[in-house]
């Protein structure tokens, strides 16, 4: 054999060893990662994000009562909530709901505001302006650029099978 037959015949065998090395790795890896808890997960989501749906009910029975009308009531709802999401978001407390909550904090309104707030406040450091402001729709932009144009779309079917 000659040293260049020799290099190559290295060369596989340290590649089959590494190969083997990265399989021997992800074995022990997944081996050693700790399963979830999956039922738990499933009933915190469950229960917090019907915690956040009863207090969403209790705000709308509440300015029902005040005379608004459904319609009002439910927009008001809606800012109390975007409100309580983005007010919790800032005291850095909606994130923790969210590492017990899971789902159950993310699918409501409240995390809507959440992940705004919380993308805003990322770049706080480079200001109100540069940083917070424009930053804030980093996530809201896309998010109400779809809802627009969905609805109008979905409108406009609407408007062409009912006429």
């Amino acid at each position: 054999m000659d040293s260049n037959e020799n290099k190559e015949l290295n060369n596989k065998n340290s590649d089959n060893n590494e190969y083997t090395n990265i399989k021997k790795y992800e074995k022990i890896v997944q081996k050693n990662q700790p399963k979830p808890n999956r039922k738990k997960h499933i009933i915190l989501s469950f229960v917090v994000g019907g915690l956040i749906c009863v207090i969403g009910e209790f705000f709308n029975n509440y300015f029902t009562k005040l005379g608004f009308s459904l319609l009002e009531a439910s927009n008001a709802t809606s800012i109390v909530l975007v409100f309580l999401g983005s007010f919790l978001t800032g005291l850095g407390l909606y994130d923790s709901i969210g590492k017990h909550a899971g789902a159950g904090s993310i699918v409501p309104i409240t995390g809507f505001a959440n992940s705004i707030v919380s993308s805003a406040m990322e770049f706080k450091s480079e200001g109100y302006i540069f940083g917070v402001a424009a930053k804030m729709f980093t996530i809201a932009g896309p998010v109400i650029v779809y809802g627009v144009c969905s609805s109008t779309i979905v409108g406009f079917i609407y408007f062409i099978f009912t006429r």
